[in-house]
């Protein structure tokens, strides 16, 4: 046997086999009811979006645990733990960007994993590049909050809500902001908001975050212009402050809103009329003028990330499904979601040309909005009904009235629902998924298709 034999031989042994590429496409807050009312409003009840015509389906139960006990479970998750349980395959608390509850463990990601085998790693979102669901794919704080320099100690993330990641700092022996993580962590590409976080002095007092990226080799896109005119290399695109402006808004940027009852109803519960609120139209947001869209995005990504040398990893996130349902605006969540529907068709196109790309679609977790009925079933009542929480009368392109109720909340805000999540994937994945994985798995499936031992 020739030494040359003998050492491909060994290298066969002992050597991973890559299997192929992954896609990851994650619709913040898409849960069943999101789907569905997209679907309605975009297709029609009897009409199919790209993410329904995936070939396997399986069902994810999101698991959270409490940070003081981390063996009692917590019933309601946040994008945070329950992205580190995608990125990482580990049950943590709410708020922790990879680690573990109560010990404020680093645990291993998805994006580490494929870095030692020399596999392409890239992230797209529509929230900001240092929001929970992407930082939990680079970053190890234990709050989502500490987002940049000025975030770390005692900081507001939510109105009177306060986040502490001393422990964090690098003069503490820690990693630092997300920001400054996200600029260490080799990723190979980045795409999405965020650019306030990077325009501020590292900590110490040193160089502007977006410097510390340029200096480790990134190419910066601040505007659509720019992101087509890069077509290789490390590439970090920031084109917006914060979060992306969303594609779609109700007319005048209108919300839900409450049933309101006449004056009768003051005195009695049962006296007097419940008037649910008037029905508006869908229309595009003036201020999405001139961004890149998430096909964009995504399409510039497998672009770039596509080699003949190598696999890559690629996560996709369509982030204000969820945003605009905590602010119970529908159109702006139906909107976002034709981005992640658009952005799949995509990822699809290029899984017809690479067959051994795994697509897998699914959510973090669960949201508020609901589809109900526009005419009560008890509308014939002598009593008035009123509707809990806000009401959203949105006028589908068929002419008709779907109503959506939001009502997990009564402050500025709505919250998060525990159900279980959808997880479709291409044909790829026969055989792979069973009908029911917890949350962790999905890191599981990833990395056994990623990086296939011998």
């Amino acid at each position: 046997m020739s030494k040359t034999l003998a050492l491909l031989i060994a290298l066969s042994i002992t050597a991973p086999v890559f299997a192929g590429n992954v896609v990851l496409i994650i619709g913040d807050g898409m849960d069943d009811q999101q789907i569905s009312i997209a679907r309605n409003y975009l297709v029609g009840t009897r009409g199919m979006l790209s993410v329904d015509k995936l070939p396997v389906r399986s069902n994810v139960q999101v698991l959270t645990v409490s940070d003081k006990d981390p063996s009692q479970p917590v019933y309601v998750a946040d994008s945070a733990n329950s992205a580190t349980s995608m990125a990482s395959g580990v049950v943590t608390s709410r708020g922790r960007i990879g680690t573990t509850a109560g010990t404020d463990e680093d645990v291993v990601n998805i994006i580490e994993l494929a870095q030692q085998h020399d596999i392409r790693t890239g992230l797209v979102t529509t929230a900001s590049i240092t929001d929970a669901t992407p930082a939990a794919f680079y970053a190890h704080t234990n709050s989502r909050g500490c987002q940049n320099p000025e975030m770390m100690v005692n900081a507001e993330f939510y109105p009177r809500f306060f986040v502490d990641c001393s422990a964090d700092l690098k003069s503490n022996g820690g990693k630092g902001s997300i920001a400054e993580q996200l600029v260490t962590s080799g990723v190979d590409l980045m795409l999405g908001g965020g650019l306030k976080h990077f325009t501020l002095a590292s900590e110490g007092g040193g160089d502007e975050v977006i410097s510390l990226a340029e200096q480790a080799g990134y190419q910066l896109a601040l505007d659509l212009e720019q992101l087509n005119s890069i077509e290789q290399g490390k590439l970090l695109g920031l084109f917006s402050s914060s979060t992306m402006p969303v594609i779609w808004r109700g007319e005048d940027d209108r919300a839900a809103e409450q049933s309101e009852m006449t004056w009768p109803g003051l005195i009695h519960w049962a006296l007097g009329e419940a008037i649910d609120p008037e029905p508006m139209r869908c229309e595009d947001n003036p201020e999405f003028a001139g961004q890149p869209t998430l096909q964009q995005m995504t399409e510039k990504a497998l672009s770039i990330l596509d080699s003949d040398d190598g696999d890559f990893f690629l996560m996709v996130e369509s982030a204000s499904i969820d945003k605009q349902a905590h602010y119970r605006k529908t159109c702006g969540s139906i909107g976002e979601l034709q981005q992640l529907n658009d952005a799949l068709d995509s990822a699809s196109n290029y899984a017809q040309k690479h067959p051994d790309t795994l697509i897998l679609v699914t959510a973090d977790h669960g949201h508020a909005a609901q589809i109900v009925p526009d005419a009560s079933l008890f509308a014939s009542s002598p009593y008035p009904i009123y509707r809990p929480g806000r009401l959203s009368r949105i006028i589908t392109p068929q002419g008709n009235i779907m109503a959506v109720n939001y009502g997990t909340s009564d402050f500025f805000t709505e919250e998060h629902t525990g159900v279980s999540v959808p997880l479709m994937a291409n044909k790829v994945a026969l055989g792979r998924l069973p009908s029911m994985i917890s949350q962790p798995q999905v890191f599981n499936i990833v990395r056994d298709y990623l990086i296939e031992e011998d």
